[in-house]
């Protein structure tokens, strides 16, 4: 577990509480999301280059940085997205990327189905957003595609991670970082994590019978 880096921070604590509440209803559930993704993008990004700025204020000139780097977002549908809307609040000049990818529920294995990249991927950093790591097979397969594409730095994030998905991802990625808001117990006999939250896309968007 040395290579993730499970957030600390008191307010990502009390709103993950909210997301585990069966009684969250999907709006609520949205907002949270968007809560702690944003919290999590703050810890996650510290290092992320920045260039000295002059910039003129109504009384004069003040020195300042902006980020240097040309940054992806990419959202692992469709759970991904309201964590993607957070971060686009935070990062409003970053590029958003969509990769689709289903688990098949009898082996497992994560299905590519849709994949946006740009023609041009001059990104030099990604940043991965999906609210589960369970088994770790899409994040890692995310992971691969954007390796491909000549992604030189990629920051994987997730609100509830299990050790085998934290395990998994570091020894197939060893240079990705991971930041997730819990890291939970482990995973039950079809590979959903546990205590967790329950289906982090039905939860987000209303499609389960029970919210």
């Amino acid at each position: 577990m040395s290579r993730v880096q499970v957030s600390s921070h008191p307010l990502v604590a009390h709103h993950v509480v909210a997301l585990r509440d069966p009684a969250t209803k999907p709006p609520e559930f949205r907002r949270t999301v968007g809560q702690i993704t944003r919290l999590l993008a703050v810890e996650a990004t510290t290092t992320v280059p920045t260039k000295d700025v002059c910039v003129p204020t109504p009384l004069g000139e003040a020195k300042g940085r902006r980020i240097a780097e040309r940054i992806a977002i990419v959202p692992i549908l469709r759970a991904g997205l309201g964590m993607a809307e957070g971060l686009i609040e935070l990062i409003p000049d970053a590029e958003v990327w969509h990769i689709g990818l289903y688990r098949d529920e009898t082996t497992l294995r994560p299905q590519e189905y849709y994949n946006k990249l740009p023609a041009n991927c001059g990104a030099s950093m990604a940043i991965v957003v999906d609210p589960m790591l369970a088994t770790g097979g899409s994040a890692i397969r995310t992971c691969e595609i954007l390796h491909a594409a000549g992604i030189p730095r990629i920051i994987f994030l997730a609100l509830i991670a299990a050790p085998q998905g934290v395990e998994r991802l570091a020894e197939a990625m060893p240079h990705v970082a991971i930041h997730v808001a819990a890291l939970d117990e482990g995973l039950n006999d079809v590979g959903f994590i546990v205590p967790g939250l329950g289906d982090a896309g039905d939860r987000q968007f209303g499609t389960s019978a029970r919210h």
